[in-house]
């Protein structure tokens, strides 16, 4: 059975906020390509910052959920007698992704915009001091607002060049 587009957007979203490891296995496997178990989690300890490190037994109970779902491929590689595994996004998974992405940078635009109001909101109550951040924090937040700029400013050229492909402006 079909889901909708409309429907498979709802579950994409649902999923972002009740598995979130889902979508990141999918795009840690799209841009990195083939790894194995240890190597993802290595990867979403780092694009975590750190601060999350899912359990081995979460991980692998997920993957092989994946699996069954279609959306990665399982290869088994052994060295002598030990037996590993190395995932892959399947078409399916990439389809999946390609829908999870667009709605996941809707998601976040609007979390920034919301992040910039709490803050200004809590500066006025005087409950954050500007420069109470530490330089770390401050540059990986540049970084990251600069990061998001680059992604709104290719997003708006390409939806512009659409426009006017389409005679609409």
């Amino acid at each position: 059975m079909h889901q909708s587009k409309s429907s498979l957007r709802k579950s994409v979203v649902r999923e972002a906020f009740t598995t979130p490891g889902r979508n990141l296995i999918l795009l840690i496997l799209a841009v990195k390509g083939e790894m194995h178990g240890y190597e993802l989690l290595k990867e979403i300890e780092c694009m975590t910052a750190g601060l999350w490190r899912p359990s081995h037994g979460h991980l692998y109970t997920l993957l092989n959920k994946m699996v069954e779902e279609g959306l990665l491929k399982a290869k088994e590689e052994y060295r002598g007698r030990v037996r590993r595994v190395k995932y892959s996004l399947t078409r399916k998974g990439l389809e999946r992704l390609a829908i999870a992405n667009d709605v996941i940078l809707q998601i976040l635009y609007n979390i920034v915009r919301a992040h910039e109001e709490l803050g200004r909101k809590l500066r006025e109550l005087s409950l954050v001091e500007p420069r109470r951040m530490s330089v770390e924090v401050v540059k990986e937040y540049l970084r990251t607002l600069k990061q998001v700029r680059r992604i709104v400013d290719n997003r708006i050229e390409y939806l512009e060049n659409m426009l006017k492909d389409m005679g609409g402006g």
